[in-house]
């Protein structure tokens, strides 16, 4: 076993874990989502999911054969890594590839290779990673009900052995609940991207070059900012952390068998108003300005978007994009845009 993960197994604190933690408190009722996702940054939940039959499956050592037996047989994801990697999942030389396999597996296979390989040393290290289950498993879902979320919020099922998830971020709100063994997220607000040295956009999902763990200073020395930011949340079996979205997180599984369940909501918007396909879009049209035509544009950007009062010496009523639009008018812009585009 890696000694940070030694460590962490037998209760001795790392480097990270003197870092500020996230605050907890009691879950709310489903009305107090709201409050959560307005406020914006991330908290504990004790409580939430205390009823589950697969946390009390998990607090007794059952989980795997309470998974296996709502397993219907379907093939699922499957990571492995390498036993040089330390269970360090991310990119390998070249940036275009990462540095585990994928493959497809039997649940109650890839669940008894996991088990096996517990404790091994130098062993591959194994994951199932974003099961969605209620095309996979449905029955867990009728069984362990999420009282905070919509019914139509599905959620994803990840186990494996003591990993790590290089630092990135969601598009969407996270909400992730420890069933077994021990994780810790390591946190920084979504800008610290220039101090994160976030990989290729193109290569989703963009990961972070920086081990948080043995952190390279020297060739990467804004990292040293982005941890002055960070906070640390580490979740015990009942927990569960809501992130907000554009949080930036690494992940690590302490114990030799972990087990999660997390729900992803949020990222909803379409077409010409989804906020990632139009960053895109503005590294086409800005990024090859003259410096000068670039500084326009910034500003315009801080003043009517960012700032968002830039119109106000305008009347109300006659703000057109700059202010409150009705339905029509979003409607009529939307497709003034798609076919502007359309022309490209």
């Amino acid at each position: 076993m890696a000694e940070p993960l030694r460590r962490a197994a037998a209760g001795e604190p790392g480097p990270l874990d003197g870092l500020p933690r996230v605050s907890a408190r009691a879950a709310p009722p489903a009305a107090g989502l709201a409050e959560l996702i307005e406020a914006g940054v991330p908290v504990v939940l004790k409580g939430l999911f205390g009823h589950w039959p697969a946390l009390a499956a998990g607090q007794a050592g059952q989980l795997p054969a309470y998974l296996k037996g709502l397993d219907r047989g379907a093939p699922v994801p499957v990571m492995e890594a390498p036993a040089r990697t330390l269970g360090k999942f991310g990119y390998g030389t070249d940036l275009r590839e990462f540095n585990f396999t994928r493959r497809s597996a039997r649940l109650s296979d890839a669940l008894d290779r996991i088990l096996r390989l517990a404790g091994e040393g130098n062993a591959p290290h194994v994951a199932v990673q974003m099961l969605p289950l209620a095309a996979q498993m449905p029955d867990f879902v009728a069984q362990n009900p999420m009282p905070l979320l919509p019914a139509d919020v599905a959620p994803r099922l990840w186990v494996g052995g003591p990993v790590h998830t290089r630092t990135h971020n969601d598009r969407d709100h996270n909400l992730a609940c420890v069933l077994a063994g021990r994780r810790r997220f390591l946190l920084f607000p979504p800008d610290q991207v220039a101090n994160l040295y976030i990989g290729p956009l193109d290569n989703p999902p963009p990961l972070s070059l920086v081990d948080p763990e043995a952190p390279d200073l020297v060739r990467f020395p804004r990292f040293a900012d982005a941890l002055a930011t960070a906070r640390v949340a580490l979740l015990d079996p009942g927990d569960a952390l809501f992130l907000p979205r554009y949080w930036w997180h690494h992940v690590t599984s302490l114990s030799p068998f972990n087990a999660m369940v997390n729900y992803w909501w949020g990222d909803d918007a379409l077409g010409v108003e989804q906020p990632h396909d139009v960053f895109l879009a503005a590294l086409l049209a800005y990024r090859r300005l003259p410096p000068a035509e670039r500084g326009y544009w910034r500003a315009m950007f801080e003043t009517h978007v960012f700032a968002g009062d830039g119109a106000a010496h305008i009347p109300p009523g006659q703000r057109g994009p700059l202010g409150e639009m009705r339905a029509s008018e979003r409607a009529a812009l939307r497709q003034r845009l798609r076919t502007a585009f359309l022309k490209s």
